[in-house]
């Protein structure tokens, strides 16, 4: 019988296992209950923040939400054609009496090499909601074109909206643009003033409109492509098409950081500290330049958050709170 007293010993320390590692699993939600308005707190690491989502302990967000009534929909808005394939976004606004409001782009992500703009449709139409007008935007990937064809249409893309304010009801020189991950680094090689080959006068910050963007969002982006995380990264190789031991000034000429100046917009920074994939410390870096420069900026290092932690409601609507805050201060 002494078998079954160690079956029945091994059986407790599963079942206080089990009640450990759930309540440890429980904790982050109960700590954002009872501190609704501190940072939301993540798990540190990936397989708990997976655990938490597969078993209901975390919700994500509505990955195909529905169009609010009293949203108006331009779909499929052409902003330019090249290599055969007409580039499209999206346009989302709310019926609001009064002057023209600022609009928001978001740049979705997928390491230069997929993802669709429908990706931030919740973002879209929450603000769209609340009185925004809203903007998704495609572009070229990678596969079919390397650096500089990404930036190339997202510059293309902000300058299509400087000269259609009028058209879509919306105020060009209150422009944001939002991203994560490639995205966020697409959005601030845009905002910073991005240019080829060192000429300038093909950057937005140059452009004949004489507009400027207002503000930009960065949603863990990478901010030096030459830091030795990217370096050895088969996305950003393949961003390029080249290592970085052929084409070195590549990688800095694609890095948001070497653009950053006086005349740089304010910039938020939402990044989570245990993210391993664009190390935290590329947002620590662009927080400093900002701050050398005296540039305004907002930075919220979510703890114990990986890449792309706003795929977790509880950080989603955070971040939804954390940018209408910002916008407040610097854009409306």
């Amino acid at each position: 019988m002494r078998w079954l007293i160690y079956l029945k010993k091994i059986l407790l320390a599963l079942f206080v296992l089990i009640f450990l590692a759930f309540a440890l699993l429980l904790t982050p939600v109960i700590l954002s209950k009872l501190y609704p308005h501190k940072l939301p707190v993540g798990y540190y690491f990936i397989p708990p923040t997976i655990l938490a989502v597969y078993l209901g302990i975390e919700s994500q967000p509505d990955k195909n939400p529905p169009v609010p009534q009293g949203v108006e929909v331009s779909r499929d808005v052409g902003y330019k054609n090249i290599q055969g394939k007409s580039l499209k976004m999206d346009i989302y606004r709310g019926i609001h009496p009064g002057s023209p409001a600022p609009l928001l782009l978001f740049i979705h992500g997928g390491g230069w090499n997929h993802g669709t703009r429908n990706e931030y449709l919740g973002y879209a139409l929450h603000f769209a909601v609340m009185g925004y007008v809203t903007a998704t935007v495609s572009y070229r990937f990678a596969s079919d074109a390397p650096y500089p064809a990404c930036i190339e249409d997202v510059t293309d893309a902000v300058r299509f909206i400087f000269q259609h304010g009028e058209k879509y009801h919306y105020d060009p020189d209150r422009v944001v643009v939002i991203g994560g991950s490639a995205g966020a680094h697409l959005a601030m090689l845009a905002a910073y003033g991005w240019h080829k080959n060192g000429n300038a006068p093909d950057s937005l910050t140059s452009s004949p409109i004489n507009r400027k963007i207002r503000a930009v969002v960065d949603l863990y982006g990478p901010t030096d492509l030459t830091a030795p995380y990217a370096r050895e990264n088969y996305m950003v190789e393949r961003l390029f098409a080249h290592k970085y031991s052929e084409t070195p000034g590549l990688y800095a000429e694609a890095s948001p950081i070497n653009y950053v100046s006086k005349t740089a917009p304010p910039t938020l920074i939402l990044h989570g500290t245990s993210d391993s994939l664009v190390p935290v410390g590329q947002a620590e870096l662009l927080k400093q330049k900002l701050d050398s420069l005296d540039i305004p900026n907002v930075y919220r290092p979510l703890p114990g958050w990986p890449h792309t932690m706003d795929l977790v409601k509880r950080v989603n609507d955070y971040c939804e709170v954390a940018m209408q805050d910002f916008f407040e201060s610097y854009v409306k």
